[in-house]
């Protein structure tokens, strides 16, 4: 009986000891940025005090990528969709990742929400889903924008506002009101009567833009732009950040809180706000890299 329970252990131990350990799950962050053909995002879109402090949330801070990719066409362009699958594909590669955190922003988020929804689309798309672990997506333009419309026929908007929406590009003139409603009806997943997104899709909501030349906060991402913001929020709703009415923002997906209730001092975030270390946004965004 002896030999039978000393073989036994030993049969276990052998199978124990065959067996590979099972691989750390290893986090990783991508900031995707807005509208625009961005060579250096890290400096020009999102500058290194929130790159660098939300990153720091990670088990190993080195495990992030900042997309540059030429989002000022239709978010299923192969310099759009294809550029942003090509550096995530490289960026999990690379670093083994296995969980993905998408930190995205504006019309970002409409890019990755197509990858999201049309998986059979590009090859790489399924592997790009099965990493993701969940997408923090900035005043999201899931539903458009008037603003966009305004530029596109152009009014007054096409000379006042081409800083912020990059003229008559093909992104800007997708994200008009009545495309986003063709689009997310036919090809993008996460609105209201459409099928669910395959990852958690969540929306930080900016309400309200302030700005006030004797107040630090107006400052924080640039006065002038805010400035400019705060004058375009006279054609949108009375919540929006300047740029994007508030049931744009809130169209797909899930919100995860509206700016006020979560910022310091209750302060607002304008669009160009939601994309900068303002208010303690990026410490919140920091604390969930987990």
């Amino acid at each position: 009986m002896r030999r039978f329970v000393f073989g036994a252990l030993l049969a276990c131990a052998a199978l124990f000891a065959a067996t590979p350990a099972l691989a750390a799950d290893v986090t990783g962050v991508a900031f995707v940025h807005g509208t625009g053909h961005q060579t250096d995002a890290y400096n020009d879109y999102w500058q290194p005090a929130m790159v660098n402090n939300v990153r720091g949330g990670l088990a190993n801070p080195a495990n992030y990528t900042v997309i540059n990719c030429d989002f000022e066409q239709y978010m299923w362009d192969s310099r759009a969709a294809g550029c942003l699958a090509t550096q995530l594909t490289s960026f999990i590669s690379a670093k083994k990742i296995t969980r993905l955190i998408v930190i995205t922003h504006s019309n970002g988020g409409n890019v990755i929400r197509w990858i999201m929804s049309n998986p059979t689309y590009d090859s790489r798309y399924p592997n790009i889903i099965s990493k993701i672990v969940r997408v923090n997506a900035l005043a999201p333009s899931s539903a458009g924008t008037p603003l966009a419309d305004a530029v596109i026929n152009g009014n007054v908007f096409e000379t006042s506002l081409g800083w912020l929406l990059g003229y008559k590009s093909d992104a800007v003139r997708q994200q008009q009101v009545s495309w986003m409603a063709y689009y997310n009806g036919n090809y993008l997943y996460g609105t209201a009567g459409r099928p669910s997104l395959p990852k958690l899709f969540r929306s930080v909501v900016g309400t309200d833009v302030e700005t006030a030349v004797w107040d630090p906060d107006s400052y924080c991402g640039g006065y002038a732009l805010n400035v400019g913001l705060e004058t375009t929020q006279w054609w949108l709703d009375s919540c929006s950040d300047g740029f994007l009415n508030c049931s744009s923002q809130s169209a797909a997906g899930s919100v995860w809180f509206k700016d006020k209730s979560k910022m310091a001092g209750s302060e607002p975030l304008s669009h160009n706000q939601s994309r900068r270390a303002c208010f303690g946004l990026d410490t919140i965004l920091r604390n969930d890299m987990k």
